[in-house]
C-alpha cells in the first residue's frame, strides 16, 4: 500500500512538475530595422491569436532588433540573444516557442549553430523546444543578386528588401550557400540544428482584382509580389522559391496543404492572419 502511495505521489509531482512549465513564445520579424514589430510587421491580430496557444497567454514577447545587419552582428543576433534572455529571466520561461520569418530564421538558425559564440546563446538554446519558421529565407534568394548585382531596373526592387543593406548581400544566393555548408546547421549534408526547426512553405501568390482573397495583407502588396514572381520559379511566394523555404530543418506544410480554400501564401501574407494561419500555429504551439 505504501508503495502504491509513494508511486502516485511521484507520479503526481512528475505531472506538477510538467503543470508548471513555463511555456512562452517569442515572435522574430525578418529582414528590416523594426521598432514595433508588433504593429507594423506582425499586427496585434496575428500575435494575439497565436499566443492563445500556450497556457499563460501573456508569456509572449515581439522582438525588435536590426536585421539590415549580417544575421552574426551584435545588433541582429546579439539583439535577439538579449531580448530573448531577457524575456526568459523576467518571465521564467522553460520552455520557448519561437515564430519567425524569412530571414528572421537565418538570425535564429546562426543562434543555434554556434552555440559557444556568445555566453547567452547557451541558455537560450536549452528553453527553445520549437521554432516554426514562415517563410525562411533558408537558401536566399535571387532577388537579393538582382538588387546587388543587377542593372537599374532590377535595382528598383530594393522596395521589398531594402536598399543594398548587409542583410540582403547575405540573402544572395551563393551568399547562403557558402554560409549553410560553412556556418550554419540545418541543410542537407550539415548536422542537425538540435531542435525541432520546421518550415510553413508558401508556393504562389495571388493578385486577382476581383477574388477577395487577394486583398488579405494589402492588395498593393500581392500585386507587386506577383511582379517580383518574375525572378523566381513557378514555385513561390514572390519573394523566396519554395526551394529556398524548405532548404534548412523539414517543412512542416506547403500552404495549400493546410490553408482555408487551399489558398497560397504570398510572403506578405504568411506573417498575417491569412487563410487561418495564425490559428495553425496556434494549435502547433
Amino acid at each position: 500500500m505504501k508503495r502504491l502511495i509513494y508511486s502516485a505521489a511521484l507520479a503526481l509531482g512528475v505531472f506538477s512538475a510538467v503543470g508548471h512549465c513555463n511555456t512562452g513564445v517569442a515572435f522574430v520579424h525578418g529582414t528590416g530595422k523594426q521598432t514595433d514589430a508588433l504593429n507594423d510587421y506582425w499586427t496585434k491580430e496575428f500575435v494575439d491569436s497565436v499566443r492563445q496557444g500556450i497556457p499563460n497567454s501573456s508569456l509572449y514577447t515581439v522582438v525588435n532588433c536590426d536585421f539590415e545587419q549580417y544575421m552574426w552582428h551584435t545588433d541582429a543576433a546579439g539583439c535577439l540573444a538579449q531580448q530573448l534572455s531577457s524575456f526568459i529571466s523576467q518571465k521564467g520561461i522553460t520552455n520557448l516557442k519561437v515564430i519567425t520569418h524569412s530571414n528572421g530564421g537565418n538570425v535564429v538558425r546562426w543562434i543555434l549553430s554556434n552555440p559557444t559564440s556568445d555566453a547567452r546563446f547557451p541558455n537560450i538554446i536549452n528553453k527553445i523546444t520549437r521554432v516554426i519558421a514562415l517563410a525562411p529565407s533558408s537558401a536566399g534568394t535571387p532577388l537579393a543578386d538582382a538588387v546587388i548585382a543587377g542593372n537599374s531596373f532590377e535595382q528598383a526592387l530594393g522596395w521589398i528588401l531594402g536598399y543594398g543593406n548587409d542583410a540582403v548581400k547575405q540573402q544572395q544566393v551563393a551568399d547562403m550557400a557558402y554560409y549553410n555548408a560553412n556556418w550554419l546547421f540545418g541543410t542537407a549534408g550539415r548536422p542537425g540544428l538540435g531542435k525541432t526547426f520546421e518550415a510553413v512553405v508558401g508556393s504562389d501568390v495571388d493578385s486577382a482584382v476581383w477574388d477577395s482573397d487577394s486583398y488579405c495583407a494589402g492588395y498593393q502588396n500581392q500585386v507587386a509580389l506577383e511582379f517580383t514572381q518574375n525572378w523566381l520559379n513557378s514555385c513561390s511566394d514572390g519573394f523566396l522559391n519554395c526551394s529556398s523555404q524548405s532548404a534548412a530543418g523539414t517543412v512542416w506544410f506547403t500552404d495549400k496543404q493546410k490553408t482555408k480554400g487551399s489558398e497560397p501564401l504570398s510572403h506578405q501574407q504568411s506573417r498575417r492572419a491569412c487563410f487561418n494561419l495564425d490559428s495553425l500555429v496556434r494549435d502547433r504551439i
